[in-house]
């Protein structure tokens, strides 16, 4: 792919945390995430698989990549909010230097192993946290809340994003 002139993002899942080894070591993950840049990755995305992470956690694995020699530019995260942290754990990468998050509208996801996993990252809450920073995302906000709605009556249940709880109800 790269040879291609494509980019390839990479990811490594349970960065913060894994229910059977419990916490995962910075060095390791930074060792893993490395390997995968030797083989050619252009972007790396680090997981919160099981929702687990924190503030300073996203601020250390950061840190450890950067004086790894990497570019916080070469870095992504990716959260799940299991314990309500993943809005935060976004702004502490962003504190950091990460401008790329992933995230799934109305919260969509989730992780079959992790217990009380509520689904990932909502990008209307990333995207009204942005929009108070002043980040402009060029999403829609009102039509992204009306989708996260109707997924959420499809799927027989409300959705776990706090800005769509807010607005819709």
């Amino acid at each position: 792919a790269r040879e291609a002139g494509l980019d390839v993002r990479a990811y490594v899942s349970m960065c913060f945390g894994d229910p059977w080894e419990g916490d995962v070591p910075v060095d390791q993950v930074v060792s893993v995430g490395k390997r995968l840049f030797d083989l050619g990755a252009s972007q790396l995305s680090l997981g919160d698989t099981i929702g687990v992470g924190t503030a300073g956690h996203v601020a250390s694995l950061v840190r450890g990549f950067v004086d790894a020699g990497m570019d916080v530019d070469q870095l992504a995260m990716h959260f799940h909010d299991t314990y309500g942290k993943a809005l935060t754990n976004a702004y502490a990468a962003l504190v950091a230097g990460i401008t790329t998050l992933d995230a799934s509208a109305g919260g969509l996801g989730g992780c079959p192993y992790a217990k009380s996993a509520t689904g990932n990252l909502a990008t209307e809450d990333l995207v009204w946290m942005l929009r108070g920073l002043g980040i402009d995302t060029g999403l829609d906000l009102a039509a992204l809340v009306d989708t996260s709605v109707w997924m959420a009556g499809h799927l027989g249940r409300p959705s776990p994003s706090r800005l769509v709880r807010a607005l819709s109800g």
